[in-house]
């Protein structure tokens, strides 16, 4: 089965998020991550999609957003497009395609930061897909713009791999 995670990155952390929920899903398959910016528009063949991206003033990064967060720092962030405009993009999609959301933000009640996971969540169920596991949030450090996730989240953001390929499974997907 291909399994594709596709997903938003500014700084860096939600990059490792991202390689560490495929390495939790190498148990079921040989997962694809990549940056949204490579990201293929038609997912023929794809039996797992994955996305996930930073939250952004309570959701979803937007240009605007990107824009403000790029010009807090003197090198090129990882991503230059956002997950709202690739599955905004996107080809038509596998019909009940199985899929998952993420995304990574401040540890702090999601009523004050908001998550861009449900942003994510809500796109992939307008393509028809089919929601394996509730969207998660994986935290990132606050000391610096490009602090990485907080210690024990690539961890945490491996298990939830491990469990999305589980349910992939215990789905008969």
């Amino acid at each position: 089965m291909r399994i594709l995670v596709v997903f938003e990155s500014m700084f860096g952390a939600t990059e490792e998020v991202a390689k560490a929920i495929g390495k939790g899903l190498a148990g079921s398959a040989s997962p694809e991550v990549v940056n949204v910016d490579e990201a293929p528009r038609d997912l023929t063949g794809v039996g797992l999609l994955v996305v996930g991206g930073p939250t952004h003033v309570h959701g979803m990064s937007r240009r605007a957003t990107r824009k403000s967060a790029a010009d807090q720092v003197d090198y090129p962030t990882r991503s230059r497009t956002g997950v709202r405009e690739w599955l905004d993009s996107l080809d038509e999609v596998p019909a009940k395609l199985a899929a998952a959301a993420f995304d990574t933000r401040i540890d702090k009640p999601r009523v004050f930061t908001g998550a861009a996971s449900l942003g994510v969540a809500k796109r992939l169920r307008r393509h028809g897909c089919r929601l394996v596991l509730p969207a998660e949030s994986f935290f990132v450090g606050t000391e610096s713009i490009d602090a990485g996730p907080e210690p024990g989240e690539p961890e945490r953001a491996e298990a939830w791999g491990a469990a999305l390929g589980a349910a992939l499974v215990r789905a008969g997907s």
